[in-house]
């Protein structure tokens, strides 16, 4: 069951097409304002015509931004807590996967830098608006591609993942996906991390595992990844029944009591054993701080 979401706030990010296109398409629908955060401005204006024609009388916005760099995620998150005076949820959607080792101009691995770091970053930097705004929510999407990971403090950027060998890479259909599959992990220790530290503020914060969801998702990783992605579209979900737990999150009752949770199907569920490792959560949390060079 969903609430009225008329007044509230919603910022996206990675809503121009799949569950997140959905997911926004929907809060819109039940009457909340979205503020999206998009790359593409083409697919960035689309998205947003297409939002104010299912609510005509709402001031849906939107901010372009790279979310793979630094100076971009901290200057987006400034000027939407400067234009916006409460936000109600913030959802962390935007994400990808890459088939090669690729450095963004931080110094950060691509997969780390846009699937974790933005996701960290721009909550950082809206921190202060959703606890004023409390109850409030945070949502970020994660995976069950998680379960095949474990994480290694000191190879963050991936410069020893990437190389693996040819065992590994069968095991795990090439590297790109291994990696993505650390950035899962993070997104969950990140949730639960987070959690414990907005107690008592009225803000909480989950993740989900939308399902395997035919979308633009994979399609330019290349190599073996996305032909296996290709073949298995085929047989998966609709963007409208992956973006489910997403609106289910963002809108029920349910959202604003439990918190540090990973859902599936609109329920929370055990993710793996690496991902309850809240020590692991902390130390992870105290990485990224200083990566991002902000106060842990």
């Amino acid at each position: 069951m969903n609430e009225d979401m008329k007044g509230k706030v919603v910022v996206i990010t990675g809503a121009t097409s799949g569950i997140g296109q959905v997911a926004a398409e929907n809060l819109a629908a039940l009457g909340a304002r979205i503020v999206q955060v998009a790359r593409d401005q083409r697919r960035g204006q689309e998205a947003l015509e297409r939002l104010r024609s299912l609510s005509p009388d709402v001031a849906h916005s939107i901010y372009y931004a790279d979310l793979s760099r630094l100076g971009e995620m901290n200057r987006v998150a400034c000027e939407i807590a400067n234009a916006e005076t409460h936000i109600d949820v913030l959802i962390n959607n935007a994400g990808a996967m890459f088939g090669s080792r690729q450095l963004t101009e931080d110094g950060l691995e691509l997969t780390f830098a846009l699937n974790h770091m933005a996701y960290f970053v721009l909550t950082h930097g809206l921190r202060e608006r959703l606890v004023a705004s409390a109850p409030a929510r945070v949502v970020n999407t994660a995976s069950d591609a998680h379960q095949a990971a474990a994480l290694d403090l000191n190879d963050l950027q991936s410069a020893e993942a990437y190389r693996g060998n040819s065992l590994e890479w069968l095991r795990y259909g090439g590297p790109g996906f291994k990696v993505y599959s650390r950035s899962k992990l993070c997104n969950i220790l990140f949730t639960r991390e987070l959690a414990r530290r907005l107690a008592g503020t009225g803000v909480t914060a989950n993740c989900l595992h939308p399902g395997f969801v035919a979308t633009r998702f994979g399609d330019q990783t290349g190599g073996l990844i996305s032909f296996g992605i290709r073949i298995g579209k085929r047989f998966a979900l609709s963007p409208q029944q992956g973006a489910e737990t997403l609106t289910y999150l963002a809108s029920s009752p349910e959202g604003a009591s439990v918190t540090g949770e990973y859902f599936h199907k609109c329920r929370p569920i055990a993710p793996s054993r690496e991902a309850q490792d809240d020590a692991m959560a902390q130390r992870l949390w105290a990485e990224t701080a200083r990566l991002a060079r902000l106060e842990d």
